[in-house]
């Protein structure tokens, strides 16, 4: 389960409201000048699900840790947020913690390049040549035409960046889930198309006793019910249900004391509601369904708790909807197996979507290939010529030797009747007698 978390701790309930993360307490002297070496080490949070989570993490920490960007933090507002107006103090903030920020962008730019280049390598190249600048433009929780230094411009882009990315997360880890179903269902139909008449009727028995199997469990409270809320009271806290005291459990589930139940604090309280439904290990319980559920759960408690939408539900808030009149809802929660997830339309979609991405398969792999058949062929003539060429090499002294072709030839003078002298060796005077 992607866990994400309110940095709430130190001041820090408002940038929660942006970036959805918890930080580490960290116990800092103010009197001092100079951070100490220790407090440089590599943050510890939860991760956020975005591709850039590291980053936005260790530049947030970093940033918590210095005394005047956090003091400014403790009296900003959401809209000071929002509008950049925060990211401004980076310019006071020290210059350890900037140049640790320099750091770290350089860090994330080498990294976004390496990603790039593996997408080129993926793709293949075909020879381009590949601007990185121009591919960069696609991230924008940095100023990329910066590679260098951490400036309010990207602390700005980096809250909007996150801000917007985590608003949008929800939904796209319920349309992943549906995709997954719909797999799953479309892998089962291939199965049973490619079985006996018997094997497919087996098959169909199977399924449908593990389907009731799965569907019989205890009853599932409402979330945030007064039933719901009471169990965890008992099982989870060991208090008596009689005494059930609003403040006191949203005290006790506030595990880091922020004052406020972020999504992952809400999400625990769920917990033994979903051990009625799903068991690690049997084969009729998936697990994903079970995050998906839980993750249904938190919506259906943050749309009625949290008034002011902060993804946050504050105490007052949470007491507030301890007195409605839905706090005493004692209608089952209606499971994921009770409902529909996707429709006939939406499958059909889904397969023909399949259909596709075989084909666009299918007819990438025949032009590789081809490729490979062409690549060979031309191999196969290089590997002709370059035999031809060597035969040409070969036959070309043989034949000047049986044609006489290259012989020196040495001039006869006439009247000379002696014969030449032996090729390779030079004429030598022979003295003639009586001459000196």
């Amino acid at each position: 389960m992607v866990v994400r978390r309110a940095m709430a701790p130190c001041g820090l309930v408002l940038l929660s409201l942006w970036l959805c993360i918890q930080s580490v307490p960290i116990s800092m002297d103010k009197t001092k000048e100079e951070p100490l070496k220790e407090e440089l080490e590599p943050p510890q949070s939860a991760e956020t699900g975005l591709h850039y989570d590291r980053y936005l993490r260790e530049v947030i920490e970093f940033l918590e840790k210095d005394p005047h960007f956090k003091e400014k933090l403790k009296n900003a507002n959401m809209d000071d947020i929002k509008q950049g107006k925060l990211s401004k103090e980076l310019d006071f903030v020290h210059h350890n913690f900037r140049t640790k920020l320099d750091e770290l962008k350089r860090e994330e730019m080498g990294r976004l390049r390496m990603l790039i280049r593996a997408k080129q390598d993926i793709q293949g190249g075909n020879g381009r040549t590949v601007d990185h600048q121009a591919l960069l433009k696609q991230f924008d929780h940095l100023n990329h035409l910066n590679p260098h230094t951490f400036e309010v411009e990207d602390l700005e882009r980096l809250i909007q960046s996150a801000t917007n990315d985590l608003e949008n997360y929800d939904k796209s880890r319920h349309d992943e889930f549906k995709k997954y179903e719909m797999l799953k269902a479309h892998e089962r139909k291939e199965r049973l198309n490619a079985m006996s008449e018997e094997e497919r009727r087996e098959e169909e028995q199977r399924y449908e006793e593990m389907r009731k199997k799965h569907a019989e469990h205890p009853k599932v409270n409402h979330p945030g019910s007064e039933d719901q809320l009471k169990e965890v009271w008992q099982e989870s806290d060991g208090l008596d249900p009689d005494n059930f005291d609003p403040k006191t459990f949203f005290k006790i589930h506030d595990s880091n004391g922020d004052g406020f139940l972020d999504e992952s604090e809400l999400e625990a309280l769920f917990t033994k509601e979903l051990e009625k439904v799903y068991t690690p290990g049997n084969e009729e319980d998936d697990m994903f369904e079970m995050e998906e559920e839980r993750l249904r759960m938190r919506e259906h408690v943050m749309n009625e708790v949290d008034t002011d939408k902060d993804r946050l539900v504050s105490l007052s808030e949470f007491i507030a909807a301890t007195q409605k009149e839905e706090f005493l809802e004692k209608d089952e929660w209606e499971t994921l197996d009770q409902k529909p997830i996707y429709t006939e339309e939406e499958m059909r979609e889904y397969e023909q979507h399949l259909v596709n991405e075989e084909n666009d398969i299918n007819k990438k792999s025949e032009e590789l290939y081809k490729q490979r058949e062409e690549l060979e062929r031309k191999q196969k003539e290089l590997n002709n010529q370059k035999i031809g060429l060597q035969a040409s090499h070969v036959a070309a002294p043989a034949a000047s030797v049986a044609t006489g072709e290259g012989v020196p030839v040495v001039p006869v003078v006439p009247g000379d009747a002696r014969p030449p002298p032996p090729l390779g060796h030079q004429q030598r005077d022979v003295p003639v007698p009586g001459h000196s």
